[in-house]
């Protein structure tokens, strides 16, 4: 695929990835991109997962009509993009590797070999050039590892992005969803936690004129509107804003008696004209999906068992997932059912009190067993309560 005129695509798509690290349901693949610079010095800007170093080379040669390469550039020492650096190395030995001084500490630990006669260590504001082009390094730490940088082509106007706007899904297959769905669940799943560090990069990108970003991860984005709705999707997100208006009910049920009184509160939501109501099965249901969900809109409901005086363990590790990535700023409803000693609504309450900015409705509803009159008449009223402004 052409970028620009000098600036190649010699990505891969992974088709064969059940869990993108090792987590992430990815039912439409993954995209691993690199790019070609196709100057009066050629220079390769990163590699692909280990499963595809064969492809991926191939592709290099193809795209560079078999001549010799001169740089390498690792934006990036995450594995699914740094995992043949070694072999570009073997392939290319005239090659300089172009990376931060951490990413080379990194490739010593994966590669036994830091490249150290072969290496350029670049850093803030520092400049490469292949003759018409001139690449910009602008660091970019915990967006999402360390040793991260991005850089862009002053030429070309083109923004090497790094995992930044990145999304799940392979480029060779249509996403019917379009790019915001897959691309927000990416962000809060694996760059979520460094929402700051994402601000400091966006304030950088702010004053560069930007036509192009080339992600690591899934479509080249190419047209104004899409940049623009990208940097406005990255800077709701990352500032952990409300994006859209809704709520969330996520609950977890042994017997289905939780299930039925978070479905009653679904109806109950619905009827009084919620914008949008969003619902998880936490055992069943794609937790990343739901994580999505928590953070889209401003209001969430959760509805769990009391279970060994506590919470049920996949409402335990959905909030856990929700509070490691630095939920706040939202307002949040509490049911607990409980037998005998309901104590699901406190523990859960517990759980976020590292989290900034949580306000929990006043009624908390409890079901002893099955719904009643009286647990009904607590729904309708957390209901009235949480729509309220």
């Amino acid at each position: 695929m052409k970028i620009s005129e000098d600036i190649k695509y010699i990505g891969v798509n992974d088709h064969e990835v059940d869990l993108f690290e090792g987590q992430y349901v990815v039912p439409r693949g993954m995209a691993y991109n690199s790019y070609l610079i196709k100057d009066e010095k050629r220079a390769v800007l990163d590699t692909v997962d280990a499963n595809f170093g064969d492809e991926w080379l191939r592709n290099i040669e193809e795209a560079n009509d078999g001549a010799d390469v001169d740089y390498l550039v690792v934006h990036h020492m995450e594995p699914d993009h740094s995992a043949n650096v070694a072999r570009f190395a073997a392939r290319y030995p005239k090659a300089q590797i172009v990376s931060s001084a951490q990413a080379f500490t990194m490739m010593k630990n994966f590669f036994g070999d830091d490249f150290v006669s072969r290496r350029i260590v670049v850093k803030e504001g520092d400049t490469l050039s292949t003759g018409r082009h001139n690449l910009v390094f602008v660091a970019a730490p915990m967006v999402h590892w360390p040793e991260v940088m991005v850089s862009y082509d002053t030429t070309d106007k083109i923004l090497f992005s790094a995992d930044g706007f990145g999304k799940f899904g392979a480029n060779d297959v249509e996403d019917p969803e379009g790019w915001d769905c897959e691309a927000r669940r990416y962000y809060i799943g694996i760059v979520g936690k460094y929402g700051s560090q994402t601000q400091a990069l966006l304030k950088k990108a702010a004053g560069l004129e930007i036509k192009t970003i080339c992600p690591l991860h899934g479509p080249v984005l190419s047209t104004p509107e899409a940049i623009a709705n990208a940097v406005e999707k990255y800077s709701v997100w990352s500032s952990y804003a409300v994006e859209s208006p809704g709520v969330l009910v996520a609950y977890t049920s042994v017997y289905g008696n939780t299930k039925a009184a978070a479905m009653k509160f679904v109806e109950m939501l619905k009827a009084r004209g919620c914008p949008k109501v969003a619902v998880a099965d936490l055992a069943r249901d794609d937790q990343p999906e739901a994580v999505e969900d928590a953070f889209r809109y401003g209001k969430l409901v959760l509805a769990t068992t009391t279970y060994n005086g506590t919470v049920f363990p996949w409402m335990r590790h959905f909030i856990d997932h929700l509070t490691e990535r630095n939920y706040q700023s939202r307002k949040v409803g509490l049911i607990e059912n409980g037998s005998w000693a309901p104590l699901a609504a406190r523990e859960m309450k517990k759980m976020f009190a590292a989290s900034k900015n949580i306000t929990f409705c006043d009624t908390v509803v409890t079901v002893k067993g099955a719904l009643n009159a009286e647990s009904e008449a607590q729904l309708a009223a957390l209901a009235d309560e949480i729509l309220a402004d």
